[in-house]
């Protein structure tokens, strides 16, 4: 193999007639070069947009939901007990949801109402603080000892729809009410804004209210019942195998469901959109690998007799076809390098120094999430390297079929 790379890096060293050849080989370098920072700047972006989206979901929604799929759920802190007992379960809260009407002085929306438990709920979601969730406690205190309304903590964008803010009264209007002689007469019930979220995400904060569960029973008339249990683990990742244990120990009456499962159309287009995006800019490659190509058949057809006079002297096919499959993987190995490097640099200016500003009113975030996987970068440097391997496979068999005798005649 010795004397292959001596001869494969003295035909990267062109001469003067070889200047085209010399040009064509940098420009092939330049061409993986820019592919694979492209690629590893975009992918490492999307999987900071995918990791920063996950985190904002399940700040506001737990691994796991157990609801029971017929009767009335009741019977809940025997179930809560149950799965407390599940290794890798660290917290535990039931819930009550509905959809409901929200008015206030300044207007009126559509809502989801979530019941939730403020002394359990701090332990399966993270996107109420202590303040609020005490605030939401010491409220429905309040309420029943002294009649007042029990507090509710809304979110960012429903607050700024409605005008509202802490201290003001609204009225949640739910779909359940009683039928009387001059028809059907909806529940209502006033509450007082105690706090509200941000969650970053405006299908939660334009429409997602929280209030004490015992405040949601009332105003349903579902006295101890509660919609569900939500569960927290100490591994996201254990979810699955942990929801099938749990169904396990439950029986099929209850209805046992994973984050992944509940957001897998979310995630599953941003997977493809990844592909997608991956499978365009590794076009910047193949382009760069037909000109590895290109500049190879040319060199072949300029080291005609050298070859022949190789092939005199005692060089097999597979001698040939090694020097030119090495000066291609030269160019695509240099290239992948310098891309691979400049692709990680910039993912780390970009993030410690954040200089891209989104538009606030279109995205969710202000700044690029920026997340570096080791198993993206090996992927993509892989590729990078197959590509150009490939594109070495025609012009070093042509060498290799050259005749000694023929080439050095016309040569």
């Amino acid at each position: 193999m010795r004397f292959e790379w001596f001869i494969a890096g003295r035909y990267l060293r062109a001469k003067q007639r070889q200047t085209f050849i010399s040009l064509i080989t940098l420009l092939s370098i330049a061409g993986v070069t820019v592919g694979v920072m492209a690629l590893i700047i975009v992918i490492a972006v999307m999987a900071g947009f995918e990791a920063d989206l996950k985190s904002r979901i399940l700040g506001v929604e737990s691994h796991i939901v157990v609801m029971k799929q017929t009767e009335r759920f009741e019977e809940y802190e025997r179930v809560q007990e149950a799965i407390a007992q599940i290794p890798g379960v660290i917290g535990t809260t039931p819930f009550l949801t509905t959809q409901a009407m929200i008015r206030s002085a300044g207007g009126i929306s559509g809502t989801v109402v979530r019941g939730i438990d403020p002394r359990s709920v701090g332990t399966v979601i993270g996107i109420l603080d202590k303040e609020t969730l005490d605030a939401l406690m010491t409220s429905q205190e309040q309420h029943s000892d002294a009649a007042l309304p029990p507090g509710i903590v809304l979110g960012k964008e429903l607050a700024r729809h409605l005008g509202v803010m802490k201290g003001d009264i609204v009225h949640l209007i739910s779909p359940k009410g009683t039928l009387t002689p001059a028809g059907f007469s909806p529940s209502m019930k006033r509450f007082r804004v105690v706090g509200r979220f941000e969650s970053g995400m405006y299908e939660y904060d334009g429409s997602l209210c929280f209030v004490h569960i015992e405040a949601a029973q009332s105003m349903l008339g579902m006295d101890r019942a509660v919609s569900g249990i939500e569960v927290k683990l100490a591994d996201v990742y254990q979810a699955r195998d942990i929801a099938h244990t749990i169904t396990g120990i439950l029986g099929k009456t209850f209805w046992v469901r994973d984050w992944m499962q509940m957001n897998r159309n979310l995630f599953s287009a941003l997977k493809l959109e990844k592909t997608v995006m991956f499978i365009i800019l590794a076009l910047i490659i193949l382009v760069a690998a037909f000109n590895i190509a290109s500049s190879l058949i040319m060199m072949v057809m300029e080291k005609t007799r050298d070859i022949a006079i190789l092939k005199a002297m005692g060089a097999t096919d597979t001698h040939i076809r090694r020097i030119f499959v090495l000066k291609g993987m030269i160019i695509g190995v240099v290239g992948t390098t310098l891309g691979g490097i400049l692709g990680i640099v910039l993912c780390l200016l970009l993030k410690r120094y954040q200089f891209i500003d989104l538009p606030g009113d279109v995205y969710y975030l202000s700044k690029l999430p920026v997340l570096l996987k080791t198993a993206d970068i090996v992927m993509i440097a892989a590729s990078s390297l197959v590509i150009c391997f490939l594109s070495t496979l025609y012009p070093s068999r042509q060498a290799a079929r050259l005749n000694p005798v023929e080439a050095i005649r016309h040569g």
